[in-house]
């Protein structure tokens, strides 16, 4: 194999959704793969339809990222094999949608396991090597609930919350080293994201916010990475304007109204 060496994207909760979509769409620009997630059958057939389709290479890591030392397995495993990361992106989350204080406390823990640790453990490890080379890329999937407080999503806009500000922060501190950090802000898409939340199953009603393509916000997502800003918000106008509400409605205004909009259909605050 005497190929000139492609860059390599590492990709975390790779099995499905956005990090899936971005595995079909980097294959194509000749990017060498490192797929991870807890589903092995899943990560193995979408590597075998990117390796016949594309001349690449694509590594196959079952993992779960909740375990607390996943993450230095994953890195380990990068350094082992001797696989250069040029790309990592920080996908694996999950959301938990209800009352907190009824939420279930394993699924409230592991949400901040993968959403807020798992995501700053492999981040820092791997931007010692980047920054060693001067060269490398770590794009952190935000979301726009991590603009401002949401009732009845509380612990996952948080956690987005801190992959905002974190990004934004460690775009500033690299800038020197020829690294990129940034954080990629969707709105609602089109994944699994609603039934691992937990939310009711919606009945198409109109009030229901339009869901964009996952395709067309991953490629919305690969664009944004040439800009060089800490964060960019996807997937359409309405997510512009949404994130910029808070800016001008007072906190105790926007929590309310905002958990007016997510109150779940039985919960009154006796």
């Amino acid at each position: 194999n005497h190929r000139n060496p492609m860059p390599r994207a590492l990709i975390t909760g790779a099995s499905s959704g956005i990090g899936a979509e971005f595995a079909r769409q980097l294959a194509p620009q000749g990017y060498d793969l490192v797929l991870t997630a807890r589903s092995q059958s899943t990560l193995e057939s979408l590597a075998a339809q990117l390796r016949q389709n594309h001349d690449i290479e694509v590594e196959v890591i079952p993992l779960d990222l909740t375990e607390p030392n996943a993450p230095s397995q994953l890195y380990q495993h990068t350094c082992d094999r001797q696989l250069q990361i040029d790309l990592l992106i920080n996908n694996a989350g999950f959301g938990d949608y209800g009352d907190f204080a009824q939420g279930d406390r394993t699924k409230l823990l592991g949400l901040m396991q993968l959403n807020i640790i798992a995501l700053a453990d492999l981040t820092h490890q791997f931007l010692q090597p980047m920054r060693s080379r001067h060269s490398g890329t770590i794009v952190n999937i935000g979301s726009i609930a991590g603009f401002q407080p949401i009732p009845y999503l509380a612990l996952y806009a948080a956690s987005k919350a801190l992959v905002l500000s974190v990004s934004e922060a460690l775009w500033a501190e690299n800038q020197a080293f020829g690294v990129q950090v940034m954080a990629i802000c969707p709105g609602p898409t089109e994944t699994q994201f609603n039934q691992t939340a937990g939310f009711p199953q919606s009945d198409s009603s109109s009030s229901a916010p339009a869901m964009a393509k996952v395709t067309s916000v991953v490629a919305e997502s690969l664009q944004s990475m040439k800009r060089d800003h800490g964060s960019t918000v996807v997937g359409g106008w309405a997510n512009h304007i949404i994130t910029s509400l808070p800016r001008l409605l007072p906190r105790d205004t926007l929590a309310k109204v905002v958990g007016e909009q997510f109150r779940p259909p039985t919960t009154s605050g006796e």
